[in-house]
């Protein structure tokens, strides 16, 4: 059983710490084994390449994806394997809008490297819905072979329910995710037809403290995308 917390944002998504750096994220990681992490900035996957990178240095296996906003304004954590890390990428750049980023607002999109050097400032607003909806999102994540997770459905904002009130019968999700915050015993008697759908639990940390603050043990026969992908279809359901 390997502990892994599948919601991580880094500089790059506009609420994240400056401290949120890869270095840093992979440093926590470690230190709490977490021994497989989700870098999941906001419709964006720029900062993904380099976590990749020094989590096989440090033996920490990093899934490579975005949380994404559809256009119903829900969050869904994707992830795809690496090598179609670019065909994601592209996605979210065409279906992003052209909002530019208020910095003094909002805050910086970042893509820094290990010494902290930035190489990267994204112009456009990440935040903002993509113009797409919540199922062909989930389409076309499932086109790559990739995971879809609707995010923290306690949340009363930019959650499944918060927005639409109820699960979309014919959505595929690989599971769904609840927050740190959540009672899940009160969750799910208020929201029994849940029971059904598998579990992860994850920080949605966007501070370096908050790594690790809840987390969800997948028994991965292989540690690899698929590995990861075949421990999540296996997770039980419900409570």
């Amino acid at each position: 059983m390997i502990r892994a917390d599948l919601h991580i944002h880094t500089v790059l998504s506009p609420c994240g710490d400056l401290e949120m750096t890869p270095l840093n994220i992979i440093k926590k990681a470690r230190e709490l084994s977490v021994g497989i992490i989700g870098i999941t900035d906001h419709n964006s996957t720029l900062q993904c390449s380099e976590a990749k990178r020094i989590g096989e240095r440090e033996g920490v296996f990093v899934m490579c994806g975005a949380e994404i906003t559809t256009r119903e304004e829900v969050h869904a954590v994707c992830f795809v394997e690496y090598k179609k890390l670019t065909l994601l990428q592209d996605y979210l750049s065409i279906h992003l809008p052209h909002i530019p980023n208020k910095t003094d607002f909002f805050g910086y999109q970042l893509v820094v490297n290990e010494d902290e050097e930035i190489i990267h400032q994204e112009p456009y607003l990440l935040i903002s819905a993509i113009n797409q909806t919540l199922e062909q999102v989930e389409t076309f994540i499932h086109s790559l072979g990739g995971i879809f997770i609707p995010a923290h459905l306690d949340k009363k904002q930019n959650s499944l329910l918060s927005q639409l009130g109820f699960l979309p019968p014919d959505l595929k999700a690989d599971a769904v995710e609840l927050s740190p915050m959540c009672n899940t015993e009160d969750f799910f008697n208020k929201n029994s037809f849940l029971k059904k759908q598998r579990i992860i639990y994850s920080s949605d940390a966007h501070y370096v403290e908050d790594i690790g603050r809840a987390t969800t043990f997948l028994d991965v026969a292989h540690l690899s995308f698929e590995g990861v992908k075949e421990a999540i279809s296996n997770l039980k359901t419900g409570i």
